[in-house]
């Protein structure tokens, strides 16, 4: 399994490469896996891998280390010490606000850029891995962003299927 055979820095997917993983529709993951210690070691790898300075990044899916379940760690600008935090079994519920176009970028598509349309404002829910319980917040400005490109990991769709421009 590939949690068992990395040792924290995580090998991260690209395309075109590794397109039959990242187009994937990921799955939820069962009450069971949230209290595993495999689980823990999936989101401590996922947070290790993408703060590392190799990778410099705001947020990570889990399809992008080649496992296609619904987990996303993100980091909250939103909050106070701009904390990285996971989501598992996360979903968009609503998307609402203005559209705003930011200049984005992706661990798997490394050395393009493009102009991406994301709502301003958005609510998601997600399964509490020690309660097992189900969560929902709102979201707003720059992290709302970052979720919105990670969720869309989740379901096989990268930010340049959505871009107005790309470049290099």
């Amino acid at each position: 399994m590939i949690i068992d055979s990395s040792d924290s820095l995580m090998y991260v997917c690209i395309m075109p490469r590794d397109s039959v993983v990242l187009r994937s529709v990921s799955q939820d993951f069962k009450r069971a896996d949230l209290s595993s210690k495999r689980f823990k070691r999936l989101a401590d790898f996922m947070l290790y891998t993408v703060k590392d300075p190799s990778q410099d990044g705001v947020g990570i899916a889990a399809p992008q280390v080649g496992i296609n379940r619904r987990m996303v760690c993100v980091q909250r600008f939103d909050k106070p010490g701009e904390p990285f935090e996971c989501y598992a079994n996360i979903r968009i519920d609503s998307l609402f606000g203005s559209i705003v176009k930011g200049r984005e970028g992706c661990l798997s598509v490394p050395g393009q850029r493009g102009i991406v349309p994301r709502w301003s404002n958005v609510a998601i829910s997600y399964t509490d891995p020690v309660s097992g319980e189900r969560c929902s917040e709102t979201i707003e400005g720059f992290s709302a962003i970052i979720f919105q490109h990670e969720c869309d990991h989740l379901d096989g769709i990268l930010y340049t299927d959505k871009a107005d421009s790309l470049f290099f």
